[in-house]
């Protein structure tokens, strides 16, 4: 099976290059691997090093309380952080609480001997679900301790099926699961593996230490003026068409902001076609204008989007009409109702949320149009809500000190 494997491993990496020459992602992603060993070799030869590997964006996000702590616990260690998506590596790869960050190689067997001969890594974590086999082979093989932080999983995983048996298998070499729920510790102990811990969702600890840094947004705060005002985050233009139909009813008691998943020119310029009977300003063109003036602000960059949640009454994350559900706690830890589509299934914290009626659902605009109008005619029912939401957060806190506690 592992031949197998390598063989689909090769021709995914053979894909990637394909895709390469008319695609921007898997552009970054083919000439940044080609950096990475450059990167590893001046920066972590001789050195103590942690490693931490996060698909994107929304991973690291996971895995950052972590790193926190570890710091203060282990300062003569650095830390690597390793991406697989150009979206978490362009975004981060200036972090000033990374020591060390590059894509992860592919994961054929010479690329792994070679990736582990130079770091070395002390210990290895994985957030939430990367499975590399490879990776996870060469890691077991030196007995170097890894870890999953932050997993979740569910039945319908090919883990959990006879004809996932080998992947099954390879599982049993991690030396500790840290999982969001009592579900996914029950399918780990299904397949045999009872080296596993519910801690929770490490996002919490994460979004409810920005929510305490109360950082001012200057623009934010000359936009919003004394007007309510709704956020829209992580945007798909099923969602912008969502908030378009509703928008005539809002216009006169609300202003908007729109913070797209994709900032490409094409997307702005449709966003804008969507709402050109108003008055509407993109971030990069805020300077020497009055903010106030205009009522719609599309961000055309990116890093703010948590701490412009600060500013709303009230958020809709996007993704979850079409390619999955971005962050929704970035907004509930501010104690606001979070709207969203229907496809939000593999999302613990979304359905919990739901369940809870801290967030709601919708399948159409005219759904989110109900509910608004219940906002507004019914100001107890938005207070329940918004309480709702900060109870939750408040409820899940504390993953990161458990993981602690058991590393120890």
């Amino acid at each position: 099976m592992r031949l197998l494997y390598n063989i689909f491993i090769h021709l995914y990496n053979f894909g990637i290059c394909i895709a390469s020459l008319f695609n921007e992602k898997a552009k970054l992603l083919r000439d940044g691997r080609k950096r990475t060993f450059e990167v590893l070799h001046s920066q972590c030869v001789g050195e103590k090093i942690i490693w931490l590997h996060a698909a994107s964006l929304g991973e690291y996000e996971q895995g950052k309380p972590l790193i926190q702590k570890l710091r203060t616990a282990h300062p003569d260690c650095k830390f690597l952080v390793t991406f697989f998506s150009p979206s978490g590596y362009e975004v981060k790869k200036n972090d000033q609480d990374i020591d060390i960050v590059c894509y992860l190689p592919a994961d054929t067997p010479r690329n792994v001997r070679r990736f582990l001969d130079i770091v070395r890594p002390t210990a290895a974590f994985f957030v939430k679900y990367e499975y590399w086999f490879n990776f996870i082979k060469g890691l077991s093989d030196r007995e170097i301790p890894f870890y999953y932080l932050s997993a979740i999983y569910r039945e319908s995983q090919y883990f959990f099926k006879p004809y996932g048996r080998w992947f099954a298998q390879q599982l049993h070499r991690c030396n500790h699961f840290f999982v969001q729920n009592e579900t996914s510790e029950k399918l780990l102990q299904s397949i045999g593996i009872k080296q596993v811990t519910v801690t929770g969702d490490t996002r919490f600890d994460r979004v409810f230490s920005i929510a305490q840094q109360n950082e001012s947004l200057d623009f934010m705060e000359e936009f919003k003026g004394n007007s309510k005002l709704v956020v829209v985050g992580s945007s798909w233009q099923p969602d912008e068409n969502v908030i378009q139909q509703i928008w005539p009813d809002l216009k006169n008691k609300y202003k908007l902001v729109i913070a797209p998943h994709v900032i490409g020119k094409e997307h702005i310029t449709s966003i804008e076609s969507l709402f050109s009977k108003d008055k509407v300003i993109r971030f990069s063109e805020r300077n020497d204008q009055n903010l106030a003036e205009f009522d719609i602000l599309i961000i055309d960059t990116i890093g703010l989007l948590s701490k412009i949640y600060k500013y709303a009454d009230i958020a809709m994350v996007g993704g979850a009409f079409a390619t999955g559900l971005h962050n929704t706690l970035e907004a509930a830890v501010f104690k606001i109702p979070v709207f969203f589509g229907p496809k939000y299934e593999k999302f613990n914290e979304a359905i919990e949320l739901v369940n809870r009626k801290g967030a709601f659902s919708i399948q159409n605009a005219e759904e989110m149009r109900q509910i608004m109008l219940r906002f507004e005619n019914d100001p107890d029912f938005y207070r329940k809500t918004c309480e709702i939401c900060n109870s939750f957060v408040q409820d899940n806190l504390g993953a990161v000190d458990k993981i602690i506690a058991q590393l120890q």
